[in-house]
């Protein structure tokens, strides 16, 4: 289990537990507890991931099931979900019902959109509603958990907490969307992960499918044809792939479509009954979390 966390990452999802609970002025050590099962949680959720993806690298890193083997990352998971339970035991609140309601509700539509992602990579097409619908769940609940808990903690009152979990999950659809970008367009340097792999496992992502929607019908049948082939060369799959994509302006299509959502969480926030300096903190995150190359 330490390995994962030497692996590093953003540490988002605590960090938007710290930002809520201090939103409504609440304590620190109150939130500390509700940060770390979030942060362990995703950890579990990552290496499950990874397994089923089959997945190289995390964070730069070679992954658990393949620097070990499948057994010893699905221990592991299993063990970080019980200690991501463990966490509430510290939680001193009358509102712990309310907490963890919160938190087993999420974990379990976690595992439900990870479930509908690899369902549709069995599926030939699938609509951008229903991909929308499955980084909800398996990505953007948790950001609007996170923050929800944290205002909870603090004792914000329920519209408030309502509104930071839809601005999470606003900001969660965007997030996912900026992450299938820089699987085809970032660095694999900066993004930690190996470059076109989305592609070269043809997994369902906003720009598949939207170039899928949009594209010619020769185009169509390209990469139809790649899909369906069992032995390629990969740099030559992601090269296809890339120059379909930049035909058709799939990226600039995925950024206004982040955009969209990015202004419909700022929306959420602008109900949010708070300091003012103390919400723009929480935006000027967000922002940056838009901008980020990994």
């Amino acid at each position: 289990m330490r390995y994962i966390f030497s692996l590093g990452g953003k540490r988002i999802r605590p960090l938007l537990v710290y930002i809520a609970n201090d939103l409504f002025n609440g304590k620190t050590e109150n939130a500390t507890p509700i940060a770390l099962a979030v942060e362990i949680f995703h950890n579990f959720s990552l290496i499950h991931d990874d397994i089923m993806d089959k997945a190289p690298l995390r964070r730069g890193k070679t992954t658990i099931h393949e620097k070990w083997n499948n057994n010893v990352a699905i221990l592991s998971g299993d063990a970080l979900l019980v200690t991501a339970y463990q966490q509430f035991e510290k939680v001193k609140t009358e509102k712990i019902i309310s907490l963890l309601s919160i938190f087993s509700k999420t974990a379990a539509e976690v595992c439900e959109g990870q479930q509908l992602d690899m369902d549709f990579e069995e599926r030939k097409t699938i609509s951008i509603d229903e991909y929308q619908q499955m980084i909800t769940l398996k990505t953007a609940v948790l950001l609007g958990a996170a923050l929800k808990m944290g205002a909870v903690i603090a004792n914000a009152n329920e519209k408030d907490a309502d509104a930071l979990y839809h601005f999470g999950k606003n900001i969660g659809i965007a997030f996912q969307i900026q992450d299938d970008l820089l699987d085809v367009f970032g660095s694999a340097e900066k993004f930690g992960k190996q470059t076109g792999g989305d592609i070269i496992c043809n997994k369902k992502t906003w720009l598949l499918i939207r170039a899928m929607q949009d594209a010619s019908p020769s185009d169509k049948a390209e990469m139809e044809k790649w899909i369906e082939q069992k032995e390629f060369l990969a740099k030559d799959k992601v090269e296809v792939f890339k120059n379909i994509y930049k035909k058709l302006n799939i990226k600039e299509k995925a950024e206004n479509e982040m955009k969209r959502y990015f202004e419909n969480a700022k929306n959420n926030l602008f109900v949010v009954e708070a300091n003012y300096v103390k919400k723009e903190t929480l935006l000027a995150f967000s922002e940056y979390l838009m901008k980020r190359e990994n």
